[in-house]
């Protein structure tokens, strides 16, 4: 079992006054790794799990970036291993000079070992910015690895991170290639299930930014069989397709270009739908940047600059009576309402900073994008007027949408200042000041509000009540969203604010946000409406680890003196065999406001029995795309959706 920080600590306290040479400890090989594994993948929950299967796979997709790999599989055994397979060059086997052991060997048990430092094997790799296959090795109880090279095949098998004898052929075969089988620590890991969805999310993503590159995912666990296959040739093209699968586009064809400029390879591509939000993704590497950095500020100038200056030279700007342009400003939250883009970058030495180290810092990354960016979408818009004009109509929409939000943000803030009770009158707060230590229950409907003001411990949790279902923020500008009450009060009682120059997560006035409605089909729809407005308006928060969903039971079943709940239809068919099968009476909750104040406390409230289900963005391209299919104008999708999964429903109110 990995040491922890506590055993740590107690050993050093221990040690005393005697802290001298001897005390300094030199952990060998991976050991380092196994005594901290979150240093390297993050954490040890389900994130760095799956981060052990990125880290294989980028070693493959390297290939394909030099031009040596053209199929990626990944199989998921039905004992919770993992194999990738490439058909790539393998990797080297003969003996390291100066390690003087097979250089497999040395790939597979020693950190910082590899072939992307220098820039012969490997022009632009994602593996360098990750922890590499010998963390993989290291948090592995085994692993197996297969090289295929000069026709013979290679074996060398490991445990926890160590050799377990000397690399030998195994057999014969014309084709190159790397297979890796490895089996997570369990002394690691606490819960190793891998999810199909997470994973295959990742591999679609790497699949759209390597066009051509084929990669198969397959689950082989029992009950639980699955494929999926991803190659896409539009490469970017393809991906913002994707992603406005279920969007109404202004004009139909992505535009989409690539350049190499001072040896930084630059693609993007890019299509404006009706809606109101920006979904920008952007790459550097292969790896998703997610807070951004130098390669996506470069991309929104030059977006903004060539629009404004489009409008500008075709008089497109028009303000007024007279039709004069030069009164309305177009800013870049203007530009990029409704856009939907990809940017990849691919830069030889990438540096990245940041709180997740997913932040591109190379400055000069950004003039270098700005101008290939720039020079594309002028040339394109004087080619193209009509799809232009389309662009500068929707920039210049959300401009005056801007200024309209900008007004009913200052009348709100006009009548908070002069209203005395500046907090929404139907939130009921908690004493609780510091938010750390404060939570909010957000509630459907005003009964169920009240059994959850009336049960709630007001020390810590506060309670505000919606009033039926919250405006569906996928379908309408931030204007609107202001305008609509329950919102209003949300916004309010949170005391983040909202919009671009507005929000603030620090400011958040509770660290523990939790959605509790009904368990039946409004319900579901009440929290779908929720989240897409945090989705949309407050993704910090999520990204934060703020949002929770609350799990209230289904079923109270009762025998003479002996109460329990369940939380599922599997849960209540056990507690009824427990009490000797169906002659107890057992109700079903359809709604909050059935449970009185006891119940709901003892069942959906309570630190201790309670049971919270937490918000993530473990895919936040996933889930781009499923708001937009569920909360989207686009019926198609939705209705292959709901035909799909319909039947997976359980407890379904008509």
């Amino acid at each position: 079992m990995a040491k922890t920080a506590v055993e740590d600590k107690e050993k050093t306290a221990q040690a005393g006054p005697n802290y001298d040479a001897a005390s300094i400890q030199v952990l060998k090989g991976l050991e380092a790794v196994r005594r901290r594994p979150a240093m390297y993948i993050g954490d040890i929950s389900s994130r760095g799990l799956h981060h052990l299967v990125y880290e294989v796979v980028d070693n493959s997709v390297d290939e394909a970036m030099a031009g040596h790999c053209t199929l990626i599989e990944v199989i998921i055994h039905d004992d919770q291993s993992v194999t990738v397979i490439d058909n790539g060059r393998g990797i080297p086997v003969d003996k390291h000079p100066t390690q003087k052991k097979s250089a497999l060997e040395v790939v597979m048990t020693m950190l910082h070992a590899g072939g992307k430092f220098e820039h012969s094997s490997y022009k632009v790799s994602g593996g360098l910015h990750g922890v590499g296959v010998s963390v993989v090795n290291a948090l592995s109880k085994s692993c197996k690895v297969e090289v295929c090279r000069d026709g013979e095949v290679y074996f060398q098998e490991y445990v926890r991170g160590k050799a377990v004898a000397p690399v030998k052929i195994i057999g014969k075969r014309k084709k190159s290639g790397t297979k890796t089988t490895f089996m997570p620590d369990d002394d690691i890991f606490k819960k190793i299930d891998f999810s199909f969805d997470l994973l295959s999310g990742r591999m679609r993503e790497l699949a759209f930014l390597n066009p051509g590159l084929k990669i198969d995912l397959k689950s082989e666990r029992s009950g639980r069989e699955k494929e999926a296959s991803f190659q896409y040739k539009g490469g970017l093209s393809s991906f913002v397709e994707y992603l406005n699968e279920n969007k109404s586009k202004i004009f139909r064809k992505p535009i989409a270009f690539e350049k190499e400029l001072d040896g930084v390879e630059v693609a993007a591509a890019i299509q404006y739908n009706d809606g109101y939000n920006e979904s920008v993704y952007s790459y550097v590497n292969n790896i998703n940047t997610i807070e951004g950095g130098t390669h996506l500020i470069g991309f929104r100038t030059a977006l903004t600059r060539t629009i404004n200056n489009y409008a500008q030279k075709n008089n497109l700007l028009k303000n007024g009576k007279n039709g004069k342009s030069g009164g309305m400003s177009i800013i870049g939250d203007d530009s990029r309402e409704g856009l939907t883009a990809v940017i990849s970058a691919r830069v030889v030495d990438p540096q990245f900073e940041g709180q997740t180290k997913t932040k591109l810092g190379n400055s000069e990354v950004k003039g270098i994008v700005e101008r290939v960016v720039g020079e594309y979408l002028s040339e394109y818009f004087e080619e193209n007027p009509p799809i232009a004009k389309k662009i500068i109509e929707k920039t210049i929409a959300a401009a005056r949408s801007r200024e309209a939000a900008r007004k009913a943000k200052e009348l709100t803030r006009r009548k908070t200042a002069l209203d005395s009770a500046a907090l929404p009158g139907k939130l009921a707060d908690c004493a609780e000041t510091n938010p750390e230590g404060a939570e909010i229950y957000i509630v459907e409907g005003d009964s169920a509000g009240g059994s959850a003001k009336q049960g709630r411990d007001r020390r810590f949790q506060a309670i505000l009540p919606l009033r039926g279902k919250i405006l569906n923020v996928e379908k309408a500008r931030l204007d609107r969203i202001l305008a609509n009450e329950e919102i209003k009060a949300l916004i309010t009682a949170l005391g983040c604010g909202i919009g671009a120059d507005e929000f603030n997560a620090d400011k958040v006035r509770y660290h523990k946000i939790i959605i509790m409605t009904d368990a039946d089909i409004d319900g579901a729809h009440i929290r779908t409406l929720i989240l897409t407005f945090f989705f949309r308006y407050m993704k910090e928060l999520i990204e934060r680890g703020h949002m929770y969903i609350a799990q209230p039971p289904l079923y109270l079943l009762k025998k003479g003196k002996t109460e329990k709940y369940a939380y599922s239809d599997d849960e209540k068919d056990q507690i009824v065999k427990q009490l000797g099968g169906e002659s107890i009476g057992i109700q079903r909750y359809k709604g909050l406001g059935e449970m009185n104040p006891e119940q709901l406390w003892r069942t959906t409230m309570d630190p201790e029995t309670r049971t919270l289900l937490q918000v993530t963005m473990e895919d936040a391209m996933e889930c781009d795309h499923l708001f937009s299919m569920l909360m989207g104008d686009e019926i198609g999708p939705r209705r292959n959706f709901i035909q799909e999964n319909a039947t997976y429903v359980r407890n379904l109110d008509i």
